[in-house]
């Protein structure tokens, strides 16, 4: 069977660019690359040939044979084969299809320049402060680029060089047969540069341990758990490589009156037995530093809730506000004097089921009950 055009095989005319041609050898081989068609051998066959054609035309002296003659410059024993070409292309669509889930993809030519790590701060703060927000200071130790060599981690008047192990790529490859099996360069690990005068003062690493004093903005409304992200704050790069960023993580202190759930405030408020039976006011403080009047209904229960619209927290990045809730907790009178005791039982001989009409029907349904079982 003979050999279609190349040109044809890749989609692209004589006029192609070497940028263009790589592009269309990318794309039409990530559609059949075998990891993708395990077993499949039609996209295996069809992956050859592309590479075929594509090892071919790349190379400029191939490619101007065989425009010249065309397959048969490569016939007799000439080139174009699966060597080493091969495991490259391999291992340029395996950057292609999983470079973004290893961490980026990498690069042809080593920089020894690496990003600093992400810093976590836990910062607490009190239920006021996440009521109205703050600017608040922290300290912490990190690590920053080094002045005496200005991050790169080489001896003032001096540079690091390419690695001669790898020439630069920060990965050696090892032909065993039909495979190219690629690894870190041992040597450099994997930066691509290797530093012969290492910097007195942070023996090559590019940055020192200080401790910084930054600022930090948290708005009004945050919950506990809310994570603040500062970019470019964390630990300084490797020989003058991009900093991490710094998380800050909220914690909020319990309030001793009010608890939180979102954006509503909730808290107990004891109120006498009087003041339950005949109702009555009171006032409660809010976070908002305002007071704030509540009417205590005539015959109020213990644990009825009355609700103070938009007196809760902020909420977060809106002009809306949640609700408060006070719950009423009846308090019973305790060390009563005689003539308390003395009321309370005339009280008593006087009510009756109207007086009480929770506990009458709590006792009359038991009552029911067990006598319908009997």
């Amino acid at each position: 069977m003979a050999k279609r055009d190349y040109y044809e095989v890749l989609g692209v005319s004589k006029t192609v660019t070497e940028i263009e041609l790589k592009s269309a050898f990318r794309k039409a081989a990530m559609g059949c690359h075998p990891d993708r068609h395990p077993g499949d051998k039609q996209a295996e066959a069809r992956f050859k040939e592309l590479n075929e054609a594509y090892q071919t035309l790349s190379d400029p002296q191939k490619r101007a044979a065989y425009d010249r003659y065309g397959h048969a410059a490569f016939e007799h024993g000439g080139v174009g084969g699966m060597g080493d070409g091969f495991a490259a292309s391999m291992s340029d669509i395996f950057d292609d299809l999983f470079g973004d889930m290893m961490g980026g993809r990498r690069g042809r030519q080593g920089s020894g320049r690496e990003r600093g790590a992400d810093l976590r701060f836990n910062l607490e703060i009190s239920l006021e402060e996440a009521f109205h927000g703050k600017n608040a200071t922290i300290k912490m130790p990190t690590s920053v680029p080094c002045e005496a060599c200005s991050g790169s981690g080489a001896r003032p008047g001096s540079k690091p060089v390419t690695c001669r192990t790898c020439g630069g790529h920060g990965r050696v490859r090892a032909q065993q047969g039909f495979f190219a099996i690629e690894r870190t360069c041992p040597t450099c690990q994997g930066r691509g540069q290797t530093i012969e005068n290492p910097c007195d003062k942070c023996a090559g690493a590019g940055r020192v341990t200080r401790e910084r004093t930054l600022s930090v903005n948290v708005p009004a409304g945050v919950e506990d758990g809310t994570r603040i992200r500062l970019t470019g704050e964390g630990e300084a790069g490797m020989r003058g490589g991009p900093a991490g960023d710094l998380y800050i993580f909220l914690s909020i202190k319990p309030h001793p009156v009010f608890q939180r759930d979102g954006a509503d405030l909730y808290c107990r408020v004891p109120i006498s037995m009087v003041q339950a039976s005949l109702g009555g006011e009171f006032t409660v403080h809010t976070l908002d530093g305002t007071e704030s009047r509540v009417s205590i209904p005539e015959g109020a229960q213990s644990g009825r809730q009355l609700r103070l619209r938009g007196k809760g927290m902020p909420i977060l990045r809106s002009r809306d506000a949640g609700d408060l809730f006070v719950q009423l907790n009846v308090e019973t009178p305790q060390n009563l004097t005689r003539r308390q005791r003395e009321l309370l039982m005339e009280f008593a001989e006087e009510s009756s089921n109207k007086t009480h009409p929770e506990s009458a029907g709590f006792f009359a349904k038991m009552k029911e009950f067990f006598e319908g079982r009997s």
